[in-house]
């Protein structure tokens, strides 16, 4: 038996979306069950997102500290942000965030892993890279507001990020799979047989 995530869509009898915000909305499908039943499934849709495990050569990750609203927890995570232009090369978009939220480039980057959020109530996709050789980016810092104003950076061992992460002290998606999913490739086979940066993203397709 192969263990491996395969596409598959039933059908939708009917479809309404009674809620668009500023980046994502929430739609409501009549799904066709395999018993020929039908169920309502209320979701958000969303475009996407990338994060970036940055580590330096003191085997630190870059580590933001920032206010998230819904679980009124200030959460430490890595560098992050939404695919919200249609077709936006993943990577371009890592490479971005990297720069305006750390202020830091990379010369060597992978996808480390992709992950659905929260696959039974939200269509989000998550390409988490990583990305070594580390040194400050050139020109003017990226200018912050709103929640992003009140954020606090660091680089914190990856040793103590597993710590936090086991002890149930940091709670953040793509840091906790992040960081774990580093250890596991690590431990494996090793940090370059990680898929090449620009590897195919069925979930979100982009162009190259």
């Amino acid at each position: 038996m192969t263990i491996k995530d395969t596409p598959e869509e039933w059908e939708v009898r009917a479809t309404a979306t009674p809620f668009v915000g500023n980046k994502t909305s929430v739609r409501t499908d009549d799904v066709v069950m395999p018993d020929g039943s039908v169920a309502r499934r209320d979701y958000q849709v969303h475009p996407g997102s990338v994060a970036v495990l940055a580590l330096d050569d003191q085997d630190r990750a870059v580590v933001l500290r920032q206010y998230r609203h819904p679980v009124r927890h200030k959460l430490w995570e890595i560098p992050a942000g939404l695919l919200d232009v249609p077709g936006e090369n993943p990577l371009h978009a890592a490479q971005r965030e990297l720069y305006e939220e750390a202020h830091v480039k990379a010369e060597s980057w992978r996808v480390l892993t992709d992950v659905y959020t929260t696959p039974g109530g939200c269509s989000e996709a998550v390409r988490i890279f990583l990305a070594r050789d580390l040194s400050e980016a050139e020109g003017e810092r990226f200018e912050v507001e709103d929640e992003e104003a009140d954020m606090e950076l660091a680089r914190v061992p990856v040793d103590e990020l597993v710590r936090g992460v086991l002890a149930g002290e940091l709670h953040n998606n793509c840091l906790v799979v992040g960081v774990l999913s580093l250890i596991a490739a690590r431990n494996g086979d090793g940090l370059d047989a990680l898929r090449p940066a620009e590897a195919p993203w069925p979930a979100r397709p982009f162009e190259s």
